[in-house]
């Protein structure tokens, strides 16, 4: 498959723009304004993929994207971590200590309140970080900053005042690619996988404990465990996991044939390559 057109939610040069860019160098990517909106140009064919973020070390998870998911008929067949490396732009010319207003996404605004309150500038908040940087070029006024990344200094021709703005090193955002084709890779002993799945529980009593009680008998480690109401109700509940390995490894196997008695409406959204954070 040809893996060279990938959507993403933002304006360029936003930090989904810039894990598309780092995982798929050679790739053209399309901007949307919204998660939906990228799903769907994969769903329709005019995207092979879509990188969409699904958590951060720092702000927690896109509750969205786990409401999102189930409905598409698309697929998990990759995961990407980006640091998020939050740089203070001004125009060209422009002082740090002379800096008056700062913009950004509040997320963003937040992971870099110490600075920003310790250099006395008014904090600004916006739709997103890449538009900021782009409304500050617009507006070419040195007394105005933005918080985005070294890609968004580049694409509006920017001055970055301060390449380390952010309050916390080691802020990194998780990313799921998203493919309309199932792309299950074959297992393979030395490599480590994930796979990932939602489902509703049975209706009779400790239905969760026992549903998730075979990958503890089994040994299974679950990477992560999520809950949310489904829509138009307040008791019926669906679960998102991600699992630490391959469907047929035999463990997770035994594991996965107990979860049928005591789940209903599997759905799994994809088996992938585990990645280094």
């Amino acid at each position: 498959m040809n893996d060279n057109i990938i959507a993403y939610q933002g304006v360029e040069g936003a930090y989904s723009h810039l894990a598309c860019k780092k995982a798929f160098p050679n790739s053209i990517t399309i901007a949307c304004d919204s998660f939906s909106d990228a799903m769907k140009l994969v769903e329709a064919g005019t995207a092979n993929l879509a990188m969409i973020p699904v958590e951060n070390s720092t702000a927690g998870r896109v509750e969205e994207i786990y409401r999102l998911i189930p409905k598409l008929s698309l697929h998990i067949v990759e995961e990407h971590f980006e640091p998020v490396n939050h740089c203070l732009l001004g125009v060209k010319g422009a002082k740090k200590e002379n800096i008056k207003y700062v913009s950004s996404h509040p997320q963003a605004l937040a992971q870099c309140h110490t600075n920003i309150t310790n250099l006395n500038i008014k904090a600004l908040a916006k739709f997103d970080t890449a538009g900021s940087a782009k409304e500050v070029s617009q507006k070419n006024d040195p007394l105005y900053a933005a918080i985005a990344s070294n890609l968004a200094a580049k694409l509006y021709d920017l001055e970055i005042l301060d390449d380390k703005f952010g309050d916390l090193v080691g802020n990194v955002t998780r990313f799921i690619i998203l493919s309309k084709d199932i792309r299950k890779p074959m297992y393979k002993k030395d490599i480590e996988y994930i796979t990932s799945l939602v489902f509703q529980v049975r209706d009779i009593p400790a239905a969760l404990y026992k549903a998730l009680g075979g990958f503890a008998t089994n040994g299974i480690n679950l990477l992560k465990l999520e809950s949310y109401s489904l829509p138009g109700s307040l008791q019926a509940s669906q679960f998102h996991i991600d699992i630490d390995g391959h469907p047929d490894e035999r463990n997770l196997k035994l594991a996965l044939e107990e979860l049928t008695f005591f789940a209903k409406e599997i759905k799994y959204l994809g088996i992938y390559k585990k990645r280094d954070k």
